[in-house]
């Protein structure tokens, strides 16, 4: 840098930081010898935070607002220069911009299954993966304990590193949730919570803060999807259509898997379709309530006796009026559903009760 420029330098009066970059936590603002003039204007942004840095001593922190520098709102660094009675003169001090706002849409995963023990499964590995937020909450601790002396940091230097930590902590923690295996996929916004709530503190020591996990996909070994699998169907019994359903789709797959071939595979397919429609059939037949049917109303009839109705009366009652000639064959009676009164000869349900009445005896021969 020529003289000219060295001048300049020494007089500019604004400090601030315009990111265009999207990724970057950590940007030092260069000027030359760093030299900063008495009076000078700091500008911070809303999403940005600004750090002093003296001899490698952090000083002043100034979060967003438009600042005049004087001793007045410089207490750390005034009392770090020893300046009791004010300056006029230049300074030197390095100032960091770190970015504040959230970087979200993060990626973490578990460095291998975790042994998680269920009640029905027992110990089962699992792994899991997801995405997560982060926020600068402490700029002084964010410099302190991961940035150091780099003069731009972005999210990558820091990306790899978080992502290993919050796998581990996270294949550390799933253990203690205390979420049946069964129910893991359908927790997955419980579990997100759950984390972010355990995880935080170990975040908030390099201040950072950790607003959001997600938990995207839950993976299990195979045996145990099958054991859930499995046991969906066995408890489906309890339906046999549906128990039905479920072992055709698994034969047409087999089937479908078949080495033998295209014929094997069809004399696969024809006999599980007949095995399902039998057992269709059966689960129907099973099903249908083993109830009798209900017991016959007995007949009842009604009899005209001289232009008067009486009754109704059943089969033994008019049996006996047959016996003592009250009901004759030309006797009127009705039932429920006839149109009219009928001798009672003309009902063929009457007939039988005249045929086991005895002829008239006969008078004596001479």
């Amino acid at each position: 840098m020529g003289l000219i420029g060295k001048l300049r330098s020494q007089f500019v009066d604004i400090i601030e930081w315009l990111d265009d970059t999207g990724n970057t936590l950590v940007y030092r603002f260069e000027r030359y010898g760093n030299e900063i003039k008495y009076g000078a204007k700091l500008v911070v942004r809303e999403g940005q935070a600004a750090v002093f840095i003296n001899e490698g001593y952090l000083a002043d922190i100034y979060h967003p607002g438009t600042y005049t520098l004087y001793t007045q709102n410089m207490p750390i660094l005034t009392t770090l220069k020893g300046w009791k009675y004010g300056f006029n003169s230049p300074f030197k001090a390095e100032v960091y911009f770190v970015s504040t706002r959230q970087f979200t849409s993060l990626k973490w995963g578990t460095p291998g299954p975790c042994t998680m023990r269920d009640p029905e499964f027992g110990a089962v590995r699992v792994t899991a993966f997801g995405l997560y937020s982060i926020r600068v909450k402490e700029p002084g601790v964010f410099l302190r304990e991961i940035v150091g002396t780099d003069g731009t940091f972005t999210l990558e230097g820091i990306e790899a590193n978080l992502r290993g930590k919050i796998g581990m902590r996270i294949k550390e923690v799933m253990p203690e949730l205390g979420i049946p295996i069964i129910d893991l996929e359908g927790k997955v916004m419980l579990m997100g919570t759950m984390l972010r709530d355990r995880i935080a503190p170990d975040f908030a020591k390099y201040g950072l803060d950790l607003p959001e996990v997600q938990v995207q996909d839950i993976g299990l070994p195979e045996e145990v999807e099958k054991a859930i699998d499995k046991g969906g169907a066995v408890r489906a019994v309890g339906n046999l259509q549906a128990y039905t359903q479920y072992e055709t789709a698994g034969a047409i797959r087999d089937a479908a898997s078949n080495p033998g071939g295209v014929a094997a595979s069809g004399v696969g397919l024809g006999m599980g379709f007949a095995m399902a429609g039998q057992m269709a059939q059966a689960a129907q037949q099973s099903q249908q309530p083993a109830t009798p049917p209900p017991v016959p109303t007995p007949v009842q009839f009604f009899v005209a006796v001289g232009g008067t109705q009486t009754g109704p009366f059943d089969t033994a009652a008019l049996q006996q009026q047959v016996l003592n000639g009250s009901l004759t064959l030309e006797t009127l009676v009705w039932k429920q559903g006839m149109a009219n009164w009928t001798p009672a000869g003309q009902i063929p349900e009457l007939a039988n009760l005249f045929s086991q009445v005895p002829p008239p005896v006969p008078p004596p021969i001479d």
